[in-house]
């Protein structure tokens, strides 16, 4: 592991995270289902590592219940110790693995899970293969020779996860003891967190086997650029496991043309009358994807294709560029969440959502706080939505939170997430924070090497954190390219006093920009409503408050969005779960959606806003590719 010292600039990578993708030389099996599932409720919760249960099934150790994969298991059950349990949980699931991949010695057998929150270790049949540590990223193990040890025998997985969060962890915590006999019983703990979401915990993404040849490609990065109709994308490919290197890339249109080949490792190719990826609402024809095929030849033969989008991003003082045109955030935050599945993926959910944010006419979202599934950011890159992508840096608050140790997680998790997500066309900004104590004097010097290493992982990206202190005493703010602020006026500051707003976000604006002359992006604002809850006058948590919140910062935003301010991102998209306390009530209250995604009032006029946001920038030819169902009625093309 490299040191943590300032001038630490990129760690070498043990290897690439391409996304699976099954191909001529690669197959996919999928090991979604019901696993089976035990919590190690002993006092020390290590019983499962003195009895060793990764040595036999789990059922033998021990009564077993069953748990869907992916899903958080909090929710799954009627048991209320299990939806709070702090600790170890053991996952298992036995597979059959084809006979063609025990016999042909010549392929690799990978284990890729996907998400485990947050420390994992995996085991094949009691034969340990991965350690992880950190949620919302995947890892992966070879496991070809150990399962061919014994081809006879069921590949038996188990994966065991704890969710305990520690002041060195991402997002970081503190376990609480209470040790007065008089008041809680022997040996009992709580989980104190710094984030205003539910912890849930568990295998939230798929877990799946797939192959590759021996010798395979590892990894592929892709820059793109363009002049005039010509595009350009620089692509670099590694290899694993081959001698003698002979490749063939052959950049393909979404018709399946090829437009542009090279026989090299590493090269530029060049795009005549290019097609440029554009975002929603930017563009007659948003989200166009080129196939890049990598054909590695020689001492075997393997295939990947990865879809890639050819767009700029650039940063001024005053704007955000996409493709040299200026682009303004009209879009959410969203969090992995809903009912019973937690933060599992879960496709129907995906695919709503994805409707919803078209119909609203957003066009970007933030992953807060912490990367979202892959499978999202796919979605994000064919139907243009912007993407804003975080990691798990939320509530970094405690200054042992700054120190070395947390510095060196913090670094490594911004490899993993860059490693991953690099050639996303959707994905145009870094996020490494949301609200830290920046204003502690440890700040600076963690920002700062946070902020230049995500820099020299991707120098084509803007990085960001998300803040919410003083402009004055922020010690991150210069070194990041874009202020992103999160304010709640007349909601946690002078709550029920609507008639401040104006003044206090116009205040805000103003001080952020005087003092860095940077472009600024409202991160969140918003206000809790419960859904069927109304007053006239507007009172706190009814519709109409919510609303009026809504209206008092889109006056503000029109007057600086002619200015320095590039974007606007409601908190939140849908209600969520937190945890239990007196200002929540079964979560939080301030999506324009209800978690089952149905409409409150300030969806509505919202719509009304980003449609007409995006009516003001679209050309009159363009509104014959927008969705009939999306438009709304009352909107007209803008006239030349």
């Amino acid at each position: 592991m490299c040191s943590v010292l300032p001038q630490r600039t990129v760690c070498p990578l043990s290897g690439g995270m391409l996304f699976p993708r099954e191909s001529t030389s690669r197959d996919v099996k999928h090991l979604s289902g019901l696993w089976v599932f035990r919590a190690d409720k002993s006092p020390s919760r290590s019983l499962g590592f003195e009895k060793a249960w990764f040595k036999s099934r789990l059922s033998e150790n021990g009564p077993v219940i069953d748990m869907p994969v992916p899903a958080s298991y909090n929710d799954i059950t009627q048991d209320s110790s299990l939806r709070d349990f702090l600790g170890w949980v053991w996952y298992e699931r036995e597979v059959v693995v084809p006979a063609s991949w025990i016999q042909n010695k010549e392929i690799r057998v990978v284990l890729r899970v996907g998400s485990a929150h947050y420390y994992s270790i995996v085991w094949v049949n009691g034969v340990q293969v991965a350690e992880h540590i950190g949620g919302h990223l995947p890892f992966e193990a070879e496991i070809g020779g150990l399962i061919r040890k014994d081809p006879t025998r069921p590949c038996r997985i188990t994966i065991a996860v704890n969710n305990t969060l520690t002041l060195e962890t991402l997002p970081p915590g503190t376990i609480q003891h209470m040790d007065d006999p008089t008041m809680y019983p022997n040996g009992y703990f709580v989980q104190n967190t710094y984030f205003d979401f539910f912890n849930y915990a568990g295998l939230h993404r798929p877990v799946l086997l797939y192959t590759t040849p021996t010798a395979y490609v590892d990894d592929i990065t892709v820059v793109t650029d363009f002049s005039d109709n010509i595009g350009f994308v620089h692509y670099k490919v590694s290899v694993q496991g081959a001698i003698t290197v002979s490749l063939k890339v052959t950049l393909m249109n979404n018709d399946g043309e090829c437009v542009a080949s090279s026989t090299e490792q590493e090269g530029v190719l060049r795009v005549v009358d290019v097609n440029l990826w554009w975002p929603y609402l930017m563009h007659e024809k948003p989200a166009y994807l080129y196939t890049l095929e990598v054909r590695l030849t020689g001492d075997g033969e393997d295939v990947y294709a990865l879809p890639i989008g050819i767009r700029t991003v650039e940063v001024t003082s005053t704007q955000f560029l996409i493709n040299n045109k200026p682009f303004y955030f009209h879009g959410v935050n969203k969090h992995e969440d809903s009912d019973i599945r937690g933060k599992g993926l879960d496709w129907p959910l995906i695919v709503k959502d994805f409707n919803l944010l078209k119909w609203l006419g957003a066009n970007s979202f933030r992953t807060s706080h912490y990367p979202y599934a892959e499978e999202i950011l796919q979605m994000c890159d064919r139907h243009g939505i912007v993407v804003i992508d975080e990691c798990p840096g939320v509530g970094i608050k405690d200054i042992r939170s700054f120190g070395n140790a947390s510095l060196t997680h913090h670094l490594d998790v911004m490899d993993e997430l860059v490693r991953r997500d690099k050639n996303h066309p959707s994905v145009v900004m870094w996020s490494v924070a949301n609200e830290p104590a920046s204003e502690m004097p440890p700040a600076e010097l963690y920002f700062m090497t946070l902020i230049k290493h995500t820099k020299a992982l991707d120098p084509t990206r803007p990085v960001t954190y998300i803040t919410n202190s003083n402009y004055a005493r922020d010690k991150g703010a210069p070194f990041v390219d874009i202020i992103c602020v999160n304010s709640y006026f007349s909601w946690y500051h002078d709550p029920g006093h609507l008639e401040v707003i104006p003044i206090q976000l116009n205040t805000q604006f103003e001080n952020w920009y005087n003092r860095y002359q940077k472009p600024i992006i409202q991160s969140e604002y918003g206000a809790d409503a419960v859904s069927g809850l109304h007053s006239d006058p507007p009172m706190m948590f009814t519709e109409e408050y919510q609303k009026v919140v809504l209206q008092n910062y889109h006056n503000v935003f029109d007057q600086k969005r002619k200015q320095y301010v590039v974007g606007e991102l409601i908190w939140n998209f849908a209600d969520f779960m937190t945890a239990q306390g007196i200002t929540r009530v079964m979560g939080n209250k301030k999506g324009i959606f209800t978690r089952q995604r149905q409409p409150k009032a300030a969806a509505f006029i919202l719509r009304e806003r980003y449609w007409s946001l995006a009516n003001q920038t679209m050309l009159p030819s363009w509104t014959k590719y927008i969705p009939e169902h999306s438009v709304c009625p009352h909107l007209q093309p803008r006239q030349p």
